[in-house]
């Protein structure tokens, strides 16, 4: 089975709700990989507001080449990425290879007549999940109506954004979420990298009270020694990962004591194959993963991991929740649960009616 075409679409996905900062969309680039056996493979890139146009070039300029009369396989991908490293080796370029590799794993899991988490090898039947939105500026009064939903449907666990200008904001709103979860289930917060070592140690000293299982990504991302000064004057547990990239980042965090929990992004790791690689890793050093968004395709891997944590369920921002997908992909959030029965490959067909990133509205 070769590869004969390789194409790239970047496509535009409005938010039923802004979140914060004046994020109104979210924009994916569809990647086909067409085969001489008539199978058809289907991949993405995924990123908010930044970049899609960029990685949608990247792969019809610069991999299409090297791809095509190739043998359709993931292995590839190492021998790809040194094909791209004067684009650099992080990055947008990941972003690229990813979508590539998600549609070479989707074409060995179809030849297969296998589901991908078959094909990945399936260790449980169903994974946690938690419910996650992005909410920092909404009122007080629908972020409680957003947790309500949660644990109306199910969720045991939940995840909201902190980080307000004021720390007593974040602790009237983290005190109000813990109410409505009650003293059983798991409350989470996200800082979105928006303090730094003297403002989060503050804050996360006035949120003990309320048992946070953990917060996420404290600090800018790339400083992991900041993390480690933060870490000695803080017993909450860290997750952090969204915007890591290479195994070596991930293992550095968990060598300086910074990561608690890992949130690769399958997309932003450059896919699959390097996600995989990354929970690995991240296995043996005993640290689980929680992947980070995405949750039609990170529900899946989840049910292949080694050591895994959580999933997100992220609020009104799954492919689904946003018409971006043809019919049902078999990803299915439950009772706080995330199951998947997808049939031969991963499941996920994108709808022909989504509108061009070059189309649409700036």
């Amino acid at each position: 089975m070769r590869v004969t075409e390789v194409a790239a679409r970047a496509f535009r996905l409005p938010l039923h709700r802004p979140w914060d900062g004046g994020v109104d969309r979210n924009d994916v680039v569809v990647v086909r990989v067409v085969t001489d056996s008539g199978l058809v493979g289907t991949g993405f890139s995924w990123t908010p507001l930044i970049g899609a146009g960029a990685v949608a070039a990247l792969v019809n300029d610069d991999i299409a080449g090297a791809v095509v009369g190739r043998g359709a396989h993931p292995c590839l991908w190492d021998e790809l990425r040194w094909h791209l490293r004067e684009a650099g080796t992080s990055g947008l370029t990941l972003m690229a290879l990813a979508g590539v590799d998600i549609a070479l794993w989707d074409l060995s899991a179809q030849a297969a007549r296998m589901s991908l988490v078959e094909l990945v090898g399936r260790r449980r039947e169903s994974a946690p999940a938690y419910g996650s939105g992005v909410n920092l500026d909404y009122p007080l009064p629908d972020l409680v109506e957003q947790v309500h939903g949660w644990v109306k449907a199910g969720h045991e666990a939940a995840k909201i954004k902190v980080g307000s200008p004021q720390v007593a904001r974040d602790v009237e709103r983290v005190e109000a979420v813990r109410r409505v979860l009650g003293e059983g289930r798991v409350l989470m917060v996200d800082a979105n990298q928006r303090w730094d070592v003297l403002g989060a140690a503050r804050a996360l000293a006035a949120l003990e009270d309320f048992s946070v299982h953990f917060v996420e990504e404290p600090l800018p991302a790339e400083d992991l020694e900041a993390h480690a000064r933060l870490r000695e004057r803080t017993s909450v547990p860290f997750a952090i990962g969204e915007n890591l990239r290479t195994i070596a980042e991930f293992e550095r965090a968990v060598e300086l004591g910074v990561c608690d929990v890992a949130q690769p992004n399958v997309v932003r790791v450059g896919g699959i194959t390097p996600f995989l690689r990354i929970a690995e890793s991240m296995a043996r050093r005993g640290v689980p993963v929680a992947p980070h968004l995405l949750p039609e395709l990170s529900g899946q891997l989840a049910l292949c991991l080694p050591r895994v944590a959580m999933v997100e369920d992220i609020d009104r921002a799954s492919f689904a929740a946003l018409g971006a997908l043809a019919r049902p992909s078999g990803v299915e959030f439950a009772q706080g649960r995330v199951r998947a029965d997808t049939g031969p490959g991963h499941g996920l067909v994108f709808a022909d009616t989504l509108t061009p990133v070059a189309e649409a509205s700036p």
